[in-house]
């Protein structure tokens, strides 16, 4: 059988999320991913996706990051509502294209304390996945033990999916072609031990969830796990799928 992947979506690729254009789909994008997905629909795939412009607004104006109190609890709703509404069309999109996603909400089953996940419940996912079937995860609001509630990212979830599920690929596509460092050259493989001495700039959107720093946080401790990742752009998704160079970066354990 093909090694399991987690394939997760960048908010900015599927959603127009630089224009200010709140609650934009790229549709030509999601359908270009679906028709290549279908090409591999042999591999056991799990995939998550951002939330570009449709949840990152809401959480910044209610400060969901902040915690919750009486006065910004309409925050959970209005933030969960407008990612969710995002999964739904991305999941549609899927189907339109012969592939069996799923949506499965992380605030429906999925408890943080501090900001970070400590409660789950893995088992659904395993047996959709050996049974050919596609979760589709998302970024999400979910209740937070301590805060009230707080934001999951897509990367954060790509984290604890990939050590708790035993994928063996773990791919995010975005709108760049890998980490790039200073000069704009992809740096081609990082590792914890060399990542201070690269300089990652900021995104110009919205983005309270780290954005590209958050992104190679969470990879590397994925990597001190002994598990590593790739980032590349969506154009080279066949390239990752069929596991032809990308031309992105590898984000790998000391060891390998």
């Amino acid at each position: 059988m093909p090694d399991r992947i987690i394939l997760k979506l960048g908010g900015s690729i599927i959603t127009d999320k630089g224009s200010g254009n709140a609650g934009v789909v790229r549709e030509n994008v999601l359908r270009d991913i679906a028709k290549t997905l279908k090409e591999f629909s042999d591999i056991p795939l799990l995939l998550v996706h951002g939330a570009g412009s449709y949840g990152h607004p809401q959480a910044r104006q209610y400060n969901i990051q902040g915690g919750i109190s009486g006065e910004n609890r309409r925050g959970v709703f209005e933030t969960h509502h407008a990612v969710s509404f995002l999964n739904k069309q991305v999941v549609s999109m899927l189907r339109v294209e012969g592939i069996e996603a799923v949506s499965v909400h992380p605030f429906d089953g999925m408890v943080a304390s501090g900001g970070e996940l400590s409660g789950y419940c893995l088992e659904n996912l395993k047996i959709m996945i050996d049974l050919g079937i596609v979760p589709v995860l998302h970024g999400d609001v979910v209740m937070d033990t301590m805060k009230g509630a707080c934001i999951v990212s897509g990367d954060q979830l790509v984290r604890v999916l990939a050590q708790h599920l035993g994928m063996k690929r773990i791919g995010l596509a975005t709108d760049v072609p890998g980490l790039l460092d200073a000069d704009g050259s992809v740096v081609r493989e990082l590792r914890r031990s060399v990542a201070h001495t690269i300089r990652i700039g900021g995104s110009g959107s919205i983005d309270v969830t780290g954005g590209m720093q958050g992104k190679i946080a969470e990879l590397l401790r994925l990597a001190d796990m002994g598990i590593g990742s790739e980032i590349f752009h969506v154009s080279r998704l066949m390239e990752f799928l069929s596991g032809a160079d990308h031309g992105g970066t590898r984000i790998l354990p000391e060891d390998a």
